[in-house]
């Protein structure tokens, strides 16, 4: 099973919500003709942040498959080849990871999807990276089991559910250690940019959430 996210930005005045309804049937079809059991869509200002679960065996389908005709209301990404609407975001933490022996959804793990933003400094970008791998690999399972942080240049798109389940991961970490800092806020306060507001995370609107049932 593999977890994606990617982000896009809209035109100017743009209306997520015209484009959505009416294109909400077509993309629930989408989604079981590729194997998406899960699928979540915020919106901040004009950027969106979209959260998926595929299976793990074939290639992820990407987001210009599942929100066809997306690009009307898209700008057009830098970077890659052609043009790119979607640009994907890279896993740099999570609580747990999916593995082949243990269900990665059951009847507790199905809490309301809820998103958050936040801005790095540019030169701790590799600080932040470093000490939430230690921090993923020396305590795996630590907190709400689906929660997971992926960046695209110093923009950080965080995933989570509420009410949060927090199970024993059902694998060790690859780290024996057990460095991480007891005052973990502290650690991580210098690393942002921070909001108007003083906070270093921002709360999200969800403006679209779909699931599949499995074997559709």
């Amino acid at each position: 099973m593999k977890r994606c996210q990617f982000r896009a930005e809209m035109n100017a005045d743009t209306d997520i919500q015209t484009f959505l309804e009416p294109n909400n049937p077509a993309l629930q079809e989408r989604m079981a003709e590729n194997g998406v059991s899960r699928l979540s869509l915020f919106q901040w200002e004009s950027q969106l942040f979209v959260y998926y679960e595929c299976p793990g065996e074939s290639p992820a389908a990407g987001p210009h498959v599942l929100f066809s005709n997306a690009e009307e209301i898209l700008r057009v990404w830098p970077g890659g080849t052609g043009d790119r609407y979607w640009a994907p975001m890279a896993d740099i933490f999570h609580y747990q990871a999916p593995t082949e022996e243990t269900p990665w959804r059951t009847p507790q793990g199905n809490g309301a999807p809820y998103g958050r933003l936040a801005r790095l400094q540019p030169d701790m970008i590799s600080s932040y990276i470093f000490y939430h791998y230690q921090y993923q690999e020396e305590k795996p399972g630590d907190g709400c089991k689906y929660g997971i942080i992926s960046l695209h240049e110093d923009l950080m798109f965080f995933y989570s559910e509420k009410p949060g389940l927090v199970e024993k991961a059902p694998y060790r970490g690859k780290l024996s250690t057990a460095n991480t800092p007891a005052d973990w806020g502290a650690l991580m306060d210098p690393h942002f940019v921070k909001w108007p507001d003083s906070r270093p995370w921002l709360d999200i609107p969800l403006v679209l959430h779909a699931e599949i049932e499995q074997g559709r």
